[in-house]
């Protein structure tokens, strides 16, 4: 144990999940990522690791699969409940489109925002060698969405008079808000498996999340059938049918751990709810420009979708379109950038800062492919994206002539995942809020209403000028700081806040 050196493409990620399916990789993990010891990377804290594209491109190449398959089944249960909906009628519909959009600018995206800082602390805190606060970090986030929930609560408990007031359909705003009153129930469930998860990813585990969600995401169908088709619960049928799943999320996860991703308790201290209780002030430090990250992001592209419906129906069916590809696409760059910020915070809390430029470089180069991957799909089959969502002749025009706008858009979204990523990993999160508040406000949307309802009246093009310009000044914004922000200072702070 006498200070031998990890290997030069030590990954900083020891390997975790169901042991005997893994083992089989034991090998090739020594050779690409040269797993050390947690004794003997504590002996060696601020040896200057060193990697190489080659070891970072395979790293996430291994971790991104099963995180994109984990958000494409999360995404799945707003799918099948808007899915569901339509079965019922053109009201069930608009109330669940109303339903989901509320209740994701006003609790989810806070949840998710919140999550975030987990991000850093975790991250960090594993690759510091303090095993022990991984687990502590996700209890105080545990306690905090739960916190969070009562002035959520309020709201949404408040929902059916405050959308009735705000939505011309005052049957489907009453819908709506009863739908997300059954909501709530599971809401403090969804927040504590998305803390939860950080856990194991921490450690480089990201296939735990992936067999929650294949497991849960069957049974959400199941319910939604059950409830709504064989018990006769109708609309209500099918917020029971989230909200189950929603609560049954972190139980799956805590089963999985508890017996079958054993080594993942090595960043479980217990249960301490007075440790837990205490010194949540870094955490909200950080937490708060995460929320304003998400917050603003979402806020402002519902604001665009909302814009849509003023300029009447087709166009307001094109962007229907528009939105949920591009949130399909996002699907891609997102989880990726999940994973590198998780391996850009074990280097930053580690110390090993050669090798986090090297990892920082690397993933950037790996986003441009990414964008242009995605730039190159939507352009090249727009028309068959506009004719697989409808049979409507204008409908299918403004999609096929919008869609290489929202590629670009796409292009420079992914930039900004790996920017928000980096920044996470960094202890950054409060650049990425105020910079994305600043442009999505004072520039984006402005031009997007300019150039939409000013003189030059270009329709939803226009619409999607203004994000896709947004996109691309937060992403290079980002960029420049990442590039010469002081990233010692960063490795500072990362040990103040080790307990």
């Amino acid at each position: 144990m006498a200070g031998r050196r990890p290997s030069e493409t030590s990954a900083l990620l020891n390997e975790h999940g169901i042991d005997d399916i893994r083992k089989s990789l034991a090998q090739v993990d020594q050779r690409l990522y040269g797993t050390a010891g947690e004794e003997e990377a504590v002996l060696d804290k601020g040896a200057d690791l060193e990697t190489d594209w080659k070891a970072e491109t395979g790293l996430l190449a291994r971790y991104s699969g099963p995180l994109i398959l984990t958000y494409i089944l999360q995404y799945s249960f707003s799918l099948v409940t808007v899915l569901v909906a339509g079965r019922l009628g053109t009201k069930e519909l608009g109330a669940a489109s109303l339903a989901t959009m509320t209740a994701n600018i006003t609790g989810l995206c806070i949840y998710e925002g919140l999550a975030t800082s987990l991000d850093t602390l975790t991250s960090q805190a594993y690759g510091n060698g303090k095993k022990h606060l991984v687990g502590l970090h996700v209890q105080r986030m545990s306690l905090l969405v739960c916190v969070v929930t009562i002035p959520i609560g309020a709201l949404w408990i408040c929902s059916p008079w405050i959308l009735s007031a705000l939505v011309p359909e005052k049957d489907e705003a009453i819908l709506a808000g009863n739908f997300m009153r059954i909501y709530l129930i599971g809401a403090p469930g969804w927040a504590i498996f998305e803390a939860g998860k950080r856990l194991c990813q921490a450690q480089g585990d990201f296939t735990a999340s992936l067999v929650v969600i294949a497991i849960c995401a069957p049974l959400n169908v199941l319910w939604n059938w059950l409830l709504v088709f064989r018990f006769k619960l109708g609309f209500a049928g099918a917020a029971w049918a989230v909200t189950i799943s929603n609560n049954l999320q972190p139980i799956v996860l805590a089963l999985y751990i508890r017996y079958l991703a054993q080594s993942n308790l090595q960043c479980w201290p217990g249960l301490d709810l007075r440790r837990a209780c205490q010194h949540w002030a870094p955490m909200i430090k950080l937490a708060i420009p995460g929320v304003l990250m998400t917050f603003s992001e979402w806020l402002a592209f519902d604001i665009l979708t909302i814009a849509a419906g003023h300029l009447g129906e087709t166009d307001l069916a094109a962007q229907s379109v528009l939105m949920t590809v591009a949130v399909t696409m996002f699907h891609i760059p997102f989880p990726i950038s999940i994973a590198a910020s998780t391996r850009f915070g074990n280097l930053i809390g580690y110390g090993a800062l050669k090798a986090a430029r090297t990892a920082w470089r690397t993933h950037y180069l790996l986003f441009v492919c990414i964008g242009i991957f995605d730039v190159v799909v939507l352009t090249s089959s727009r028309h068959v994206i506009a004719a697989i969502f409808t049979s409507d002749g204008t409908v299918r025009a403004i999609v096929s002539k919008v869609i290489p706008i929202m590629a670009a858009a796409q292009f420079f979204d992914a930039l900004l995942a790996i920017s928000n990523g980096l920044l996470r990993g960094l202890g950054r999160q409060k650049v990425g809020g105020w910079v994305n508040l600043g442009v999505y406000y004072l520039f984006a949307l402005p031009l997007s209403f300019l150039l939409t309802f000013g003189p030059p009246q270009m329709g939803l093009g226009g619409l999607w000028i203004g994000p896709c310009s947004g996109l691309a000044c937060a992403s290079i914004t980002m960029a420049a700081y990442m590039r010469f922000t002081n990233w010692e200072k960063a490795v500072e702070d990362a040990r103040a806040r080790e307990e």
